[in-house]
């Protein structure tokens, strides 16, 4: 019983940054809470915590405790509820990471369906191209556009997308559309400074897959606004299929160069602590799973 409270004053610290936040949550003195870590730290042996005036930081060894308290705690919860008979409903806050248009386009329908279909879970959406540090971050599930950089991660595959070069019908009728990517140099060509995927980009002709350096006539910051430039006749843009997906569909916009396209990119959801993950990540993973898996944008 002591180890259990122990671990949940510990969680609560962890989670809440300091002592008097703890013991506010937990609705006990802050005397006890301090207590209670003092005796945590002498059972194992080891700082968890660095104290200043300023307030607490967890040490590294503290951080990776933290989580194992916070999984530990949510096996007991579960473990209880199944013993008395009850459904494991998935409740608590849920930490989502997306590529910032795939999230747009592709996941926020899923997460308002999913927070309908389970009323006790909150949810918090971190738009950010740069693929995060899953522990480190506090990141629950995370998109990861291709390929694994870690044979060891606990994914879910929901697709592929293709990466494109579009322009607008009206920019190909005054311009021309191009047969081979030698011809671009002779083109407009917008790029989004902050997207990897645009600079330089890439072609699959016979041989190899070869790179093109483009000087553009127009660079931005955001995908999004490169690929408006495009809708507006502006010129051609590189981008992932799933970006441009409802512009193709209406004719809005036309790709261009399709025999030299590179190999798709594989989607994965990327989530921790596999088949011991909560229930809210395990719902989530499964009601996401089946609805990206057939979106005609994942089936390049």
């Amino acid at each position: 019983m002591e180890r259990h409270r122990q671990m949940t004053i510990f969680a609560a610290v962890a989670q809440s940054s300091g002592l008097a936040a703890a013991s506010r949550l937990l609705n006990v003195s802050e005397a006890t809470v301090s207590r209670a870590l003092w005796a945590l730290e002498q059972r194992l042996g080891t700082q968890l915590l660095e104290r200043s005036t300023r307030g607490v930081r967890l040490t590294e060894t503290g951080r990776h405790f933290a989580e194992e308290c916070v999984r530990l705690l949510r096996a007991t919860d579960e473990a209880d509820a199944s013993a008395n008979g009850l459904h494991v409903e998935p409740r608590g806050l849920l930490t989502l990471a997306t590529p910032v248009l795939f999230g747009d386009r592709m996941m926020m329908p899923v997460v308002l369906e999913y927070l309908d279909a389970w009323p006790g879970i909150q949810m918090s959406i971190a738009y950010q191209n740069a693929f995060p540090d899953l522990h480190e971050d506090g990141v629950d599930v995370a998109v990861l556009i291709g390929e694994l950089p870690d044979a060891h991660m606990v994914a879910r595959r929901v697709g592929r997308v293709r990466q494109l070069i579009c322009a607008s019908p009206a920019y190909l009728l005054a311009h021309g559309e191009p047969r081979e990517p030698v011809a671009l140099t002779d083109h407009r060509l917008i790029v989004c400074s902050a997207d990897s995927w645009t600079q330089p980009w890439r072609f699959e002709p016979e041989g190899g897959v070869r790179h093109l350096i483009s000087k553009p006539v127009l660079r931005c910051t955001s995908q999004v606004a490169a690929i408006d430039a495009a809708l507006q006749g502006a010129g051609l843009v590189s981008c992932l299929s799933h970006e441009v997906h409802e512009y193709l569909e209406e004719g809005r916009l036309r790709a261009v160069l399709q025999t030299f396209e590179v190999a798709p990119l594989p989607v994965h959801l990327i989530y921790r602590e596999g088949l011991r993950a909560s229930a809210r990540v395990r719902s989530f993973i499964d009601f996401a799973v089946e609805r990206l898996r057939t979106h005609s944008a994942l089936s390049a």
